[in-house]
């Protein structure tokens, strides 16, 4: 029992996939994040020369209005234009870090639209569980990693700025314009050795938190059993079923024996019903069978409608191995039932 407790085993196909859909996937804020940030970059350096020439143009608005009057007009184009420039010089950089959360986000776990995981729970208003959760050792681990991610970055991003202040004598008998190249470069330096770093640990980051993430879905050995049991069907339910079928099968059968032309026994254990329709050509078919409790029924129901039951051991036998319900006979036993049909045609001609 011990063992059937511990989660030891992974996690199935469908425990991931019951995860997913109620938004528990395994992502990497770091991954997610160096990826913005790269984007980011990149976009502010392709869109620089764009935002420059609109924010140069809103500057040169502003001075071109000093000395008019204020009045609703000018307030209203103010405004406009304002806003106008904003949106030109904010939006594209926007556009672009948006876009590549949502891609950092595909690329980590697939394309997944789900509500359950912003579904109002009310187990999360509980103040205890929740003072628990602040000061969880989990929470402490996170606190530790953010703190050692952030001063390892910024501590190699100040040495490298510590390098270049120590160029600034050299830089200071630059012209302007190899200056600002200078500082371009240096600036770009930075950023990229720091991303550098962000990447490792978000790499680090990825690798812990899909383990962590499988770590947590892990099932028990009986837990396996159970969503094996729920998938293909609890074996007593289905062996009820079963039963309860054969039930409805059997009835149905013998609802047909009182149109059977005869029952052929062995004469105890066996019995089979067969019709024999002339006007169709083709072979008898067997409508029921069965043997002991049933071959009994099917001979006391043949007995209350006056069915012939005829005592033939090896042929009922046989009928009984070989031969379906609702199937004709095969061409084996086409002699031994024509004689036992002849000979129940021959007494009922008698009879009547």
């Amino acid at each position: 029992m011990a063992d059937d407790a511990e989660k030891t085993e992974e996690p199935t196909s469908k425990k991931i996939e019951d995860a997913r859909k109620e938004g528990n996937v395994p992502k990497s804020q770091d991954a997610s994040g160096v990826v913005t940030l790269f984007v980011a970059i990149l976009a502010l350096l392709l869109l620089f020369p764009f935002m420059s020439s609109h924010m140069i143009f809103l500057f040169k608005y502003y001075f071109s209005i000093l000395g008019d009057g204020i009045d609703k007009e000018m307030l209203f184009g103010l405004t406009f234009v304002t806003m106008r420039e904003f949106l030109l010089i904010v939006l594209p950089l926007a556009l672009s870090v948006a876009i590549a959360g949502v891609v950092a986000a595909i690329a980590q776990f697939g394309f997944l639209f789900t509500v359950d995981a912003i579904a109002p729970k009310f187990s999360k208003l509980n103040p205890i569980k929740g003072m628990k959760n602040l000061f969880s050792l989990k929470k402490m681990v996170e606190g530790v990693k953010v703190t050692f991610k952030s001063f390892t970055t910024l501590g190699v991003g100040f040495l490298f700025f510590f390098y270049f202040i120590m160029e600034l004598p050299t830089v200071a008998l630059f012209g302007l314009g190899d200056q600002l190249d200078w500082l371009q470069e240096k600036v770009l330096t930075i950023a990229l050795v720091m991303l550098f770093i962000i990447f490792v640990f978000a790499i680090i980051d990825v690798i812990i938190v899909r383990k962590q993430y499988f770590d947590g879905l892990k099932m028990s050995k009986q837990e396996i059993k159970d969503e094996m049991k729920n998938m293909e069907g609890d074996p007593l339910i289905k062996g009820k079923i079963r039963q309860i079928q054969m039930e409805a099968s059997r009835k149905r059968m013998m609802a047909d024996v009182p149109d059977a032309d005869v029952v052929i026994t062995n004469p105890t254990h066996y019995a089979v019903a067969l019709k024999y329709e002339e006007a169709k050509g083709e072979a008898p078919i067997v409508i029921a069978k069965g043997k002991d409790n049933i071959a009994q029924q099917i001979k006391k129901i043949a007995r209350e409608n006056s069915v012939q039951i005829v005592q033939n051991p090896p042929l009922a036998r046989s009928l009984y191995a070989e031969v379906d319900i609702d199937k004709a006979i095969p061409d084996s036993l086409f002699k031994a039932v024509a004689e036992v049909l002849a000979y129940v045609y021959q007494t009922n001609k008698q009879k009547s």
